[in-house]
């Protein structure tokens, strides 16, 4: 056994690079190709691959940092002395000018490729080079650092594999995945561009892969041995617009909390079949008991908002309605019941929404709860929540209570199967059998994943939790 150094590749003429992401931990079992870091350039993003299979003794970068020249060391790893079959990633940048991108057959189509995307993917290029089955991969030139998300191009049959400007040739798609999971689609039989990616950035993972594959089999069995052909396409994305021409504008970076806010959002939305349902909950009463309790909190050195009453609402609700606690299995034949009452809250912060979890809700009283609440919310606006600070939640509520608004539909926070939105209380007259009198009424919004909900359970749940509200000696019972 013996180290090897992992260095910065050939930089294709960028002058500065930054570390997006690192993929790998010390102590990590790393398999040939598998990323270790991943870099960005003001115009191009590359994965830096294990050379070889071993062990992360050492990391020398972490996100954020910036790389001015080549052969800056990124990672330490342990190898075996045995395997020395693999070229030297610093070398193989140096000497691929080829970058091919192969899938099941398909007929032969060419490659080009320099400088990020050399480097990144060089290693790989000597494995595929000995196959026959190939697909036309197309890199966009420019004299800089190219976009190493691989524009792929699949023909649709031989004629226009010899000739790309055939009309029958699909759209090309961007595939932003490193070499393992490219072999690993080339050994499962599946195009790239039909799998949608869950990793930072839209990566796509093997998990991605593996669950596509799965999909497929699915489907195969339900259909009788038939897939359609369209089955399992990803939603074609939105072509860029220069908005240039119209007026001023200012690209921005996202924050990587909105980044990860967006994929969370975006994959929750496609996996779990919303369904909203609305209620209006009277808490003239419950105001009325919390405002009494000032001078308390005052000598306490808490303050009483509506959102501990509400929690610890929603903990009872979830006790009597225990199918909005559960989470349903990735195998599709079982859900995972849950027995605590750990409930997430949704805390807008000016690095993006944060969602800290408070643990045991339906063990608590509502001074704790208020105390724990308060803490949670400031270190989330601090940026001083741990990670398991936000894990293991349950059930989530968001409320935009404080900013206004009449209702809203809020996104699953999977793999949660419900999530309770709480829009802003006002006035409104109420009919009591005999004449209108003024109540503050709440807005609520239950949306719940039908695959795991029916609409009796989350009308059952809304129920009870408007009860709760309406009169909060309930909760005590």
């Amino acid at each position: 056994m013996g180290s090897e150094i992992v260095g910065v590749p050939d930089l294709g003429g960028a002058e500065e690079v930054e570390v997006i992401e690192v993929s790998v931990a010390v102590g990590d079992i790393v398999e040939v190709d598998q990323t270790l870091v991943v870099l960005e350039s003001d115009k191009a993003m590359m994965e830096i691959p294990a050379p070889k299979a071993g062990k992360i003794l050492k990391l020398f970068v972490k996100e954020e940092d910036k790389i001015e020249k080549e052969g800056d060391p990124l990672v330490e790893m342990e190898v075996s002395e045995a395997d020395g079959s693999v070229q030297d990633q610093s070398e193989t940048a140096i000497e691929s000018g080829v970058n091919d991108e192969p899938e099941t057959n398909d007929e032969p189509g060419a490659s080009d490729g320099s400088g990020l995307e050399g480097a990144a993917v060089s290693d790989q290029a000597k494995v595929e080079s000995q196959s026959s089955d190939t697909k036309a991969a197309t890199i966009p030139e420019t004299p800089t650092a190219p976009d190493v998300n691989l524009t792929i191009q699949k023909p649709a049959d031989n004629a226009s594999a010899q000739s790309p400007q055939s009309d029958d040739a699909n759209v090309p798609g961007e595939v932003y995945a490193g070499p393992a999971v490219r072999q690993l689609a080339r050994e499962l039989g599946v195009a790239l561009t039909d799998i949608r990616g869950s990793g930072p950035r839209g990566r796509l993972l093997k998990e991605d892969v593996q669950a596509y594959v799965k999909s497929l089999v699915k489907g195969r069995a339900s259909s009788g041995g038939s897939v359609s052909s369209a089955g399992g396409r990803g939603i074609p994305p939105v072509p860029d617009t220069d908005f240039s021409e119209f007026g001023e504008i200012e690209t921005i970076k996202m924050s990587k909390i909105a980044r990860l806010t967006a994929t969370n959002m975006h994959r929750s939305w496609l996996n779990a079949p919303h369904v909203t349902q609305f209620d209006d909950a009277d808490i003239t009463e419950l105001e009325a008991f919390r405002k009494s309790l000032k001078a308390e909190g005052e000598l306490r050195g808490t303050k009483l908002t509506p959102v501990p009453i509400i929690l610890k609402a929603c903990a009872v609700a979830l006790a009597n309605n225990p199918v909005l606690n559960r989470s349903l299995h990735s195998d599709g034949q079982h859900y995972i019941q849950k027995h605590y009452m750990h409930i997430g809250m949704a805390v807008d912060t000016p690095r993006g929404l944060i969602v800290p979890v408070v643990r045991d809700v339906d063990k608590k009283g509502l001074w704790q709860l208020a105390e724990e609440i308060a803490a949670l919310a400031a270190k989330a606006r601090d940026g001083k929540l741990t990670a398991k600070e936000m894990q293991g939640g349950c059930f989530t509520v968001s409320s935009l209570g404080a900013i206004g608004g009449k209702g809203f539909t809020p996104i699953i926070n999977t793999p949660q199967v419900a999530i309770l939105g709480v829009s802003k209380a006002q006035i409104q007259p109420a009919w009591n059998g005999s004449e209108f009198l003024p109540r503050n009424m709440l807005p609520l919004a239950l949306s719940y994943d039908h695959q795991a909900v029916n609409g009796g359970d989350a009308g059952r749940f809304m129920t009870e939790l408007v009860s709760l509200l309406g009169d909060i000696r309930r909760l005590s019972l």
